[in-house]
Formats: structure tokens, C-alpha cells, sequence
């Protein structure tokens, strides 16, 4: 039993008597009952199977909604109008039995919206929604990623996320948000690849003013960058983006807030609702899962 533990335990984690945070999802790597979190709604567990003679412990999952830290999309408070409401609900029952409960990856840029465009989807899908970088932390001792880039480095960092989108890869019905640089690795695409993974595309002026409206303490690629919030946010950005457009490009699904701002009449995308931009999300989805003959597979 410890041997099984040892051998699905993340190498080189800290592991202290008490966390002090409440984690977004938690991996409890036991055959003991799933880690009980307060809100949380679900618990999947993967059984114990032989592949080439070889036990794999269970692993199972929690994940809550209520923990979860409210994203820079929702700081303007905008509620979606009725209508958008019911589209959103239709366009979810519409797709919802072509999924065949595979996971969905949202992939972007830091301050693009990932974690509340997230929730979204997941409640009208009926999906758990958890967030890769908030499973690092957990498993790291409760650090958050900038504490964590400070004491171990970006590269253990890197390393853990792949360790977890390894374990996600495995489960069903999630949702979920990676980090903004998850996209740089090939190993982490094969396994969102095994769900669909939808890019949520933002001008880099725009996620600029987003971050230097709350911060920059808890982006450790931009804190010490030099110059006004605003300015150190939109350097550091561009230069990132340029490193990693053509790896969000990858992505089975593409959502443009500035298409999105065109069809609605909007100037600015940061005027957007997180409704409108799940509803795009789902499109954008469903597009995918009809495929250039605008059928469903199989149909």
C-alpha cells in the first residue's frame, strides 16, 4: 500500500502537516475516502486496473467551485443580460451529448479570463471545473506558483504542471484552466489533446490593463519588471505572447474576444460579459466537434 502511494506521490514535493489555504481541486492519492473540502460537489475516482500486470492506484479527485479566486475578468462586475442566459443554456444542451464527457483545456495568455469563462462553462455543462496551477500549489506545501517560482525555480514548477495535466488527462467531465505558459511544452499538448482544448485569444493591450488594475504580486514573469503597472504589464506580455502564439495556436478551438466585440457592436473587449465569451467558447466547440462537413461524427 505505501509503495502504491510513494509511486503516484509527485517527486520532490513538500508536504507539511497543515496547508495553509484551501486548494481549487486536490489529487488524494490514497485508496482511503476522497480528501473532503468544504463546497465541494464531486468526487471521480479512476479504479485500480492491471495493464501489463503492473497495479495503478486509484486516484481520485475533489473539486469545489466556492474556493475558487475570483479572475481580473469579473472585477468590472458585468452580468450577462437574459438572453444571453438562455443562449448560453441551449447552446450547452446542443453540444453537451457529443462531448462523450471529454475534458476541455482553456489555454491563454495570464488575465485572459480562463478561470472565470471556466466556471461558467462548467456549471451549464454540469462539468467540474479545476485549475492546474491551483493543483501545484496544493501539492506543493499550499505555496502559491509565485512563492513557488521564488524557492524551487520555473523549471520545478513546469515540471509539477505537466505532473498534473498527466493525472487530468485521466479523468472526465472537467474543466480546465492551465497556466498561461502550459502551452510551451509538446508532452503537455498530448495530453490535452486527449480532450479539446480552446484557446481564449485577448489583445495583450487589453490583459495589460486587466493585471495593472490588481497587480503584478502574483504574476511572478511580470513583477519585477521595471516601469508603471500598466507599461512593465505590456512589455512583459508582448514579449511572452511572441514566444508562445504559435503554441496557443494549437489549440483544437480559437475564441477572438475581438470577433466577439465586432459581432456585438462593442469597441472595447474589455465591455465583453464572461456569458458572452463562454457562449463563443461553445461555438467555437461545436465547430470543432462537427468537423469541415458541419456534421457530428458519426452522424
Amino acid at each position: 500500500m505505501d509503495a502504491a502511494k510513494a509511486a503516484l506521490q509527485l517527486p520532490g514535493l513538500v508536504q507539511p502537516e497543515k496547508i495553509g489555504r484551501i486548494p481549487t481541486c486536490s489529487f488524494n492519492l490514497s485508496r482511503d475516502q476522497p480528501l473532503k473540502l468544504r463546497g465541494s460537489i464531486y468526487s471521480a475516482k479512476l479504479h485500480s486496473s492491471k495493464i501489463h500486470r503492473r497495479r495503478i492506484a486509484s486516484m481520485e479527485v475533489a473539486c469545489s467551485y466556492d474556493n475558487l479566486p475570483a479572475s481580473t475578468l469579473e472585477s468590472g462586475s458585468r452580468r450577462a443580460p437574459l438572453d444571453d442566459e438562455l443562449i448560453l443554456e441551449n447552446r450547452s444542451q446542443e453540444i453537451q451529448p457529443y462531448l462523450n464527457g471529454r475534458c476541455i483545456y482553456l489555454v491563454g495568455m495570464m488575465g485572459s479570463g480562463k478561470t472565470t469563462v471556466g466556471k461558467i462553462m462548467s456549471k451549464v455543462l454540469g462539468y467540474e471545473f479545476c485549475d492546474s496551477d491551483a493543483l501545484v500549489e496544493e501539492e506543493v506545501g499550499g505555496n502559491s506558483v509565485a512563492d513557488i517560482f521564488n524557492l524551487y525555480g520555473e523549471s520545478f514548477f513546469r515540471d509539477k504542471e505537466t505532473e498534473a495535466l498527466h493525472k487530468l488527462s485521466m479523468m472526465h467531465r472537467h474543466i480546465v484552466s492551465t497556466g498561461g505558459g502550459a502551452v510551451m511544452r509538446p508532452i503537455n499538448w498530448k495530453y490535452m489533446h486527449k480532450g479539446i482544448s480552446v484557446w481564449l485569444d485577448v489583445p495583450v493591450e487589453a490583459l495589460a490593463q486587466r493585471i495593472a488594475a490588481v497587480g503584478t504580486n502574483s504574476r511572478p514573469l511580470l513583477h519585477y519588471e521595471a516601469g508603471d503597472a500598466y507599461t512593465r504589464a505590456l512589455m512583459r506580455l508582448s514579449a511572452l505572447f511572441e514566444e508562445r502564439g504559435e503554441a496557443y495556436a494549437n489549440a483544437s478551438a480559437r475564441v477572438s474576444l475581438e470577433k466577439i466585440a465586432t459581432k456585438r457592436g462593442q469597441r472595447d473587449v474589455l465591455d465583453l460579459s464572461p456569458t458572452a465569451i463562454a457562449i463563443e467558447a461553445l461555438e467555437q466547440i461545436d465547430a470543432f466537434l462537427k468537423g469541415e462537413d458541419g456534421r457530428y461524427a458519426g452522424c
